[in-house]
């Protein structure tokens, strides 16, 4: 925290932008990490023998009730993520005014988990000087996108030859959909949609009608300024699975990334046997449930696998008290028995 706190701050422009995002996110991992291992909770994958990705540090983090990670949270840190992501992996360009916005909240953030999970504020750890500082007072997220929207607009009028920054910009606020859509990916497709849609001078709301549910609570001022991302009623999103329907902001869901459990990891979960847990997604219809199941085909394997959704439903009914010796008479698995040996004792009629 650290690091990108410095990185922020520092007058060099080269690599400036990696450094600060590349920091935070791995700041929060290692605190999401320790604050999983101080309550017991598994960060290695027995299967890879590798620590978990920080995608699963979200999900834990949110399921367990000493770290209660809200989803406004869990929005900040993914569009964090998706900002690094596409920064150190592609071509982005953040608005100063919107990388200092996702600095701030995320400091304040990181003094929030920390004194929820280890009851100690940041500031004992830090100088008190060492905060991001930003040359013009934090303004509303809407307004800045407002601005970015006019910003990319002019980059992309005729005869600018400015496209290259226009998209750097455009793959910048769509990282900023992981606020509302934890399985948002960027595409070179979502790029030239919305490229489309300003071309055709489409509002802001209808080209990114997920940012028009985001916005930022500030409080204080100066050097106590405090940054929360906070959820409101946007624009309605409308999924066509037509590519010549005009919609802007169609985004590609990475299926395995929402649908990560298997059946077996269902069950340890839930502290379930694989029996008991398939006798509870029969009884909830987890299995045809497409926000809880998908079948993913591999030739004529087939591999179903469940979303945290399925978790959520499951965990909730067992905590609500649900009689699993009665779901466990109604729906258990059938044991498949073979063929019956023929009698061979004499005078046996079978």
């Amino acid at each position: 925290m650290t690091n990108a706190v410095t990185a922020f701050n520092s007058p060099h422009e080269a690599g400036r932008l990696t450094a600060v995002l590349l920091q935070l996110q791995h700041a929060f991992e290692m605190l999401l990490k320790a604050g999983l291992v101080q309550h017991r909770v598994r960060v290695m994958d027995p299967t890879s023998g590798r620590s978990i990705g920080f995608e699963r540090c979200l999900h834990e983090a949110a399921m367990l009730p000493a770290i209660k990670l809200t989803a406004e949270e869990a929005g900040t840190l993914r569009a964090i993520d998706a900002l690094r992501d596409d920064e150190q992996h592609w071509y982005s360009i953040v608005d100063e005014g919107l990388l200092y916005l996702h600095t701030r909240a995320a400091v304040t953030l990181f003094d929030d988990l920390l004194h929820r999970v280890f009851d100690q504020r940041l500031a004992d750890h830090l100088p008190v000087r060492v905060l991001p500082i930003g040359t013009e007072p934090p303004q509303d997220f809407r307004t800045l996108v407002q601005r970015e929207y006019e910003n990319i607009a002019g980059l992309l009028r005729p005869g600018r030859r400015a496209r290259a920054e226009a998209e750097g910009r455009i793959r910048a606020l769509l990282a900023m959909e992981a606020h509302v859509d934890p399985d948002s990916m960027i595409s070179s497709t979502d790029v030239r949609r919305v490229i489309k849609g300003i071309a055709e001078g489409k509002a802001p709301e209808q080209v990114f009608p997920k940012l028009s549910d985001v916005g930022a609570a500030l409080q204080g001022e100066g050097l106590t300024v405090e940054v929360r991302f906070v959820r409101g009623t946007g624009m309605p999103v409308h999924l066509v699975d037509d590519d010549t329907v005009d919609a802007a902001a169609i985004r590609v869901v990475d299926l395995h990334k929402k649908y990560h459990r298997s059946a077996r990891e269902l069950a340890n979960h839930l502290g379930l046997t694989t029996s008991r847990s398939l006798a509870l997604r029969r009884h909830l219809g987890i299995d045809e449930d497409a926000k809880c199941a998908h079948a993913f085909a591999l030739g004529s394997q087939k591999s179903v696998r469940y979303s945290d959704n399925a978790f959520t439903k499951m965990r909730d009914a067992l905590r609500t008290g649900i009689d699993m010796d009665a779901v466990w008479a109604s729906h258990a698995p059938v044991r498949r028995r073979g063929p019956i040996a023929p009698c061979t004792q004499p005078g046996c009629a079978a």
